[in-house]
């Protein structure tokens, strides 16, 4: 055995005692002063499962479960690092998620427009109508306030996030075809959005067109565009670049979720399973509805799997990133927060369901 495998069945082995040592307090009536335990269980384990094959893409999962358990429990040690106010992090660090987007895309990418045209236009319209849709119906449904509400529309009306290419790619669906979906929605972001989230939202908060199209523009548009640029200039010659920014993107990705957790962590303890079955019910109708939408539309099937992912996993950060906007990070970041989890748990099972599961000129094997 490995030098590797033996640390990574160690930590296991610690991660699972701490966790039970965890329980064990709890039944004493202990509970905050040993949330440590239950960080160090994900820390672990979020290591540990890299022993596997199969296991290890859950890694970034259970690191944001970390970082939201750490938010639950200590929020004061990350809302507040030596009187700078952490919200303050959002926006840049989505601004360098995007740059990296950027550097991964060139104007090929966008070619698929030209060459699946339908594949794309009905991508598209599955993307912001599904989504919108059944979001100001699950926040209407389940009576939430205001604020959280307007939040599940703006998750529902976000463009597609950047995961479901890697989904897309494990699921063995059409990888050109998610790329080009994924460039598309995020480019129609600036007016769609807020299009939507006036339409939808307005009866829950306040919405400035113009305020929140310029955030996007500022947020996605130019570091997607300084991306491109970047890798038209360097044509290849920063691959130690390339390596780097899917690692620096997951980190920015668990700091933003951390960040909302804790500034949001009274309301989640209020509202949080309710907000949990609703982003289960949002994701899964995404899943559903963007797939069966496909194959009635005659769509083949690997192409209806692509697209059911661009549907069900929406760009979180965006999302979390306009909430700061908003100056609503509590309250319209919290469904960011939580979705965004839950999409890739889901995503991650779905894909490898699929994968197993093969497709072969459009139809099963």
């Amino acid at each position: 055995m490995s030098i590797r495998n033996t640390f990574y069945k160690s930590l296991l082995i610690l991660a699972l005692l701490g966790i039970v040592i965890y329980f064990i307090l709890l039944g004493f009536g202990a509970d905050s002063e040993f949330g440590w335990l239950v960080v160090l269980f994900f820390i672990g384990l979020a290591i540990g499962i890299r022993i596997s094959p199969k296991l290890k893409g859950f890694s970034f999962t259970i690191w944001v479960f970390a970082a939201v358990a750490w938010a639950m429990y200590y929020p004061a040690s990350i809302s507040e690092i030596h009187g700078y106010n952490t919200e303050g992090l959002i926006v840049p660090l989505i601004q360098l998620i995007m740059f990296g987007m950027g550097t991964s895309l060139s104007l090929k990418d966008f070619a698929g427009v030209v060459k699946m045209p339908k594949g794309v236009i009905i991508g598209i319209l599955c993307q912001y109508s599904i989504m919108p849709i059944v979001g100001v119906s699950l926040a209407i449904t389940f009576g939430f306030p205001a604020e959280i509400a307007a939040g599940i529309v703006l998750i529902g009306s976000s463009p597609g996030g950047v995961a479901s290419n890697v989904m897309a790619f494990i699921a063995r669906g059409n990888l050109a075809l998610s790329v080009t979906l994924t460039a598309v929605s995020t480019l129609m972001a600036p007016l769609v959005t807020p299009l939507l989230m006036q339409t939808f939202a307005g009866q829950f908060v306040p919405i400035d067109f113009y305020s929140m199209m310029m955030s996007i523009i500022n947020m996605v548009i130019l570091p997607i565009a300084g991306g491109l640029i970047f890798n038209r200039v360097f044509r290849g010659r920063a691959q130690w670049l390339h390596k780097a920014m899917p690692v620096v993107s997951m980190a920015g990705i668990v700091i933003i979720l951390a960040v909302i957790t804790a500034a949001g962590r009274d309301h989640l303890l209020s509202i949080g399973l309710l907000l949990i079955l609703a982003a289960i019910i949002h994701n899964a109708a995404g899943y559903l509805l963007g797939y069966w939408g496909c194959r009635l539309t005659g769509m083949d099937r690997q192409s209806s799997r692509t697209i059911a992912f661009e549907v069900g996993m929406q760009n979180g950060g965006l999302a979390s990133g306009i909430a700061v906007e908003m100056g609503r990070i509590a309250t319209m970041g919290l469904a960011p927060a939580v979705f965004g989890p839950w999409m890739n748990i889901s995503g991650s099972f779905l894909a490898n369901w699929w994968r197993d599961r093969p497709v072969e000129g459009g139809e099963l094997d």
